[in-house]
């Protein structure tokens, strides 16, 4: 497996500056979704990275490409690595939701693991995809440095089931925080069997 793994979260669209659930609407970056992506592709500039693959979704695969462009490589992309579905929450403000439904935001914030978005996806079923894809991108490379390109709060998802990070709360967005994170993959991801990677747990 490689050295580490580098997560990307995905430049800004407008639904995130705006305080909206994105989920799986597929809409481009901002303007500053691509100062973010930029910003990130200057962060990475002083090492070499091996691979760079990608989520489908606009956003992330722009973030992507001007990665990418500055580093020689063209992304690959994994279709599995969409964004956590929240159905019909999706395009809603999340103080909307606070303030209108303050049951269901309460659950959201206290045990995602036990809200299901009306239409949408469970937390464990989006761990469960975003494992299998992980579990064959870090077998595929023996060495050196993989990033990989997701929308946010994916790669949170994705930081939890490499490293056991906090996921923190899925629905806010810290605009001040660096865009990418490098997990070294041995002394992580072998640490805990597969089958409890994506166990419900506290966040």
């Amino acid at each position: 497996m490689p050295d580490s793994l580098i997560v990307i979260r995905a430049g800004a669209t407008d639904f995130e500056m705006q305080g909206r659930i994105r989920g799986v609407v597929d809409i481009p970056l901002c303007p500053a979704g691509v100062t973010e992506a930029e910003h990130a592709a200057t962060l990475l500039a002083d090492g070499p990275v091996l691979a760079l693959v990608s989520s489908e979704e606009q956003c992330a695969l722009e973030t992507a490409r001007i990665i990418g462009r500055s580093m020689g490589l063209k992304p690959r992309v994994i279709e599995d690595l969409h964004n956590l579905d929240q159905g019909l929450w999706q395009g809603l403000l999340v103080d909307d939701i606070r303030r209108k439904q303050p049951r269901l935001y309460r659950q959201w914030q206290d045990n995602p693991w036990a809200v299901a978005p009306p239409e949408g996806e469970l937390l464990e079923e989006a761990c469960e995809r975003v494992d299998r894809v992980l579990e064959k991108l870090l077998r595929r490379y023996t060495e050196g440095r993989v990033a990989i390109v997701v929308p946010e709060p994916l790669d949170r998802l994705v930081c939890w089931l490499v490293a056991g990070e906090s996921m923190g709360d899925l629905w806010a967005r810290d605009p001040h925080g660096e865009p990418l994170r490098e997990i070294p993959v041995a002394s992580q991801w072998a640490r805990m069997p597969r089958a409890d990677r994506y166990q419900p747990t506290p966040i």
